[in-house]
């Protein structure tokens, strides 16, 4: 058994999670939903869309919901251009 911090890094493998850093490995998966968010920003980009339509009297509430529909959307394109373009696949 391990007595340091030290000795407990040397006896985990390279790129493996210990369930004392991440309680979630103890109990299987752990990772994250990479094309589930990219659906999920893409969904939710197009719903501020959806949401101009109403009974709004002022434009602010529009220009709002534009304005974070289009920053959402670009960042899904910008993600997916990061991943079609980076060096480690």
């Amino acid at each position: 058994m391990a007595n340091t911090e030290l000795e407990k890094r040397k006896t985990t493998a390279a790129g493996t999670v210990t369930p004392a850093e991440e309680p979630s490995a103890e109990w299987g998966w752990h990772g994250s939903f990479p094309k589930g968010t990219l659906i999920a920003g893409v969904f939710t980009g197009l719903a501020m869309f959806v949401m101009l339509i109403g009974n709004h009297h002022g434009r602010t509430e529009d220009l709002w919901l534009v304005g974070i529909g289009l920053t959402m959307l670009g960042g899904v394109a910008w993600k997916i251009h990061k991943n079609r373009t980076s060096w480690r696949r």
